[in-house]
């Protein structure tokens, strides 16, 4: 990270603590080859690690909870699958990879010919070298997954297929850490935890809310509240919003989906329902000097990840999300390519950097207004500005306490004024604390 920006963005100077990519490779290859579901143990086992860096407080949700129009599933259970081809090998094993097998697959075990096992078989012509990622969660059926050069290839003959799971009435695991600030005021981070061996589309995001959670626990001092959560995706943010939603409807001034983050693309910022939401006006002001490339600013569509059920109109919070190369946008998408060597440990650290980044502007952001609104305060009497005139004695500091004092009128937050004056925010909320100090705002 440039030193510039380190200036620029408090919280990167000040933070105490900062991970390395070898520390989040660590916890990655842990991760990667539990069998992750909408439920199941390798959500719970993957919780557990995630819990190692963020004290998670677990929620389990009865199979069969009604969220909205919708119930959480039953708990999957997945023992073994696999097929034995006509030559007796062992082929589409889950355990070579958890993308084999159509995640949520029922039961099955019999013989079938070639031409029986291709209607239960899922490849992509295009990616003929990629096993793509299948699910079949609300629709009881059973398949394999596997690259398209492999199925060319398969033999004619007889296969034996091996499916042993369950689908049982469980429960469906879903975890918040809650940071208190010294306001009531919240800043929701999201992201899912329910996607197989996916690298930027599933580890990337709960890695970095982890990682994220132990920087701001570091933080000395916190003016809002912050909300980190890993949950399955659409059901799993569905149940959270049955439980929580008035609470943050009340209290919620900002908030992220935190997916893809881990490749080497530049930042992807897709804005909430509303457009102008703090969340937006923080991300985009961060991001447009943040790093040395341009953002990609994209326009809210029902189209995407949780903040579709977060900006729901019900609720319509203000959710946008945050990543670099989103879904759809990266040909490796939901195939076994978005693996460890797609994406970069140093470019998640990166992207911790530009979340911690965003938040601190928006801890920063507040609304001030003038004790004496009539003329300009004197400020030479006070310390703020030197006693001694002459020329070419304008410098950023003055100038963020004059461009402060003139737009402290309860209506122009601190981003408002950094974006009309061009100042650094870091250097108008300097101003704020000065002036706060010396009695003229409030």
């Amino acid at each position: 990270m440039p030193s510039s920006a380190e200036s620029e963005f408090v919280w990167l100077s000040s933070c105490p603590v900062r991970e390395t990519p070898a520390e989040v490779a660590q916890y990655f290859d842990r991760l990667w080859p539990l069998l992750r579901s909408l439920t199941g143990d390798g959500v719970r086992k993957t919780h557990d690690i995630l819990g190692e860096l963020a004290p998670l407080e677990r929620m389990e949700m009865p199979s069969g909870t009604a969220c909205f129009d919708w119930t959480t599933p039953p708990e999957w259970i997945c023992r073994e699958a696999y097929v034995i081809a006509p030559d007796g090998r062992r082929i589409l094993d889950v355990r070579d990879h958890t993308l084999h097998l159509v995640n949520y697959s029922t039961a099955f075990r019999g013989t079938l010919s070639r031409g029986q096992l291709d209607a239960h078989l899922h490849s992509l012509p295009e990616l003929p070298q990629a096993i793509p990622y299948v699910t079949s969660y609300y629709e009881p059926r059973w398949g394999f997954c596997l690259t398209h050069a492999m199925r060319e290839q398969l033999p004619e003959g007889d296969y034996q297929v091996v499916i042993d799971t369950e689908h049982v009435a469980g429960s469906m695991t879903l975890s918040h850490a809650v940071l208190p600030g010294e306001t009531n005021d919240e800043v929701l981070i999201s992201t899912y935890t329910c996607h197989p061996s996916l690298a930027n589309n599933e580890l990337s995001g709960p890695l970095l809310a982890a990682f994220l959670y132990r920087r701001l626990a570091a933080m000395p001092r916190r003016r809002l509240t912050y909300r980190l959560v890993w949950l399955p995706e659409t059901i799993g943010s569905l149940a959270y919003l049955a439980r929580f939603g008035e609470h943050l409807r009340e209290r919620l001034v900002a908030g992220y989906v935190a997916t893809c983050v881990g490749d080497r693309g530049p930042f992807t910022y897709k804005r909430s329902r509303r457009g102008d939401s703090p969340a937006d006006r923080a991300a985009e002001y961060v991001l447009s000097r943040f790093g040395d490339r341009r953002p990609r600013l994209l326009d809210f569509e029902p189209i995407g990840s949780d903040e579709r059920q977060y900006c729901s109109p019900g609720f319509d919070l203000p959710v946008g999300l945050l990543g670099r190369s989103i879904y759809g946008a990266y040909r490796e998408y939901h195939t076994s390519l978005d693996n460890r060597e797609f994406i970069s440990f140093e470019a998640l650290v990166e992207s911790v950097d530009a979340y911690l980044a965003i938040l601190g502007a928006l801890d920063a952001n507040a609304t001030y207004r003038r004790t004496m609104p009539f003329g300009e305060p004197q400020l030479g009497r006070r310390g703020l500005y030197p006693t001694l005139g002459g020329p070419r004695q304008r410098d950023e500091q003055r100038a963020a306490l004059l461009w402060l004092l003139n737009l402290a009128d309860g209506r122009h937050d601190l981003l408002a004024i950094a974006e009309r004056s061009g100042l650094a925010l870091s250097a108008l909320d300097r101003a704020a604390r000065q002036c706060l100090a010396a009695g003229l705002i409030q």
